[in-house]
């Protein structure tokens, strides 16, 4: 399964990071199609250079010709001017592996909750946070997650 690759792969370099986007709310039982894993590291030099790394060893490589130093160096500018708010990775064999990792959030901000699944532990944004992030993006399909994730919180106060 990708989405165990791309785990692996960071995990491999020990980076901190949490899943957000459509398989985290997946992962907290909202079902959503998606084809892109979206990830949220600490916005360190250190990490995305780790990560950049580990990508290609499984063939994902990045949409936009930067590289980690580029990303962090120019991050302000790329989010504020260039309406860039993630760097993509793609695999060119296969266009249906994709990855997202958000230059907008840091890791360290975000509630991040373990969730099992197929007897592996796996940090996912908190609800909460995730509600946050989707009304911060607004788009179409980001207001109907919004509403499937007011819902669910809803359920899991009542319990």
């Amino acid at each position: 399964m990708f989405l165990y690759e791309v785990i692996d792969a960071v995990e491999s370099v020990k980076v901190k990071y949490s899943i957000v986007g459509g398989y985290a709310l997946a992962l907290h039982g909202i079902i959503r199609a998606t084809m892109d894993v979206d990830l949220v590291l600490s916005l360190s030099l250190k990490d995305f250079e780790l990560v950049e790394k580990a990508f290609l060893k499984i063939n994902l490589k990045s949409r936009i010709p930067v590289r980690a130093q580029d990303i962090i160096k120019m991050r302000k500018e790329y989010i504020e001017q260039r309406n860039l708010i993630a760097w993509s990775f793609v695999d060119y064999q296969n266009p249906s592996r994709m990855v997202d990792i958000l230059i907008t959030e840091d890791v360290a901000n975000l509630d991040v909750r373990k969730i099992s699944v197929g007897g592996r532990k796996i940090p996912v944004a908190s609800l909460q946070d995730l509600l946050v992030m989707k009304l911060k993006a607004g788009r179409p399909q980001d207001l109907v997650d919004v509403e499937n994730l007011r819902k669910r919180i809803n359920e899991k106060k009542k319990r």
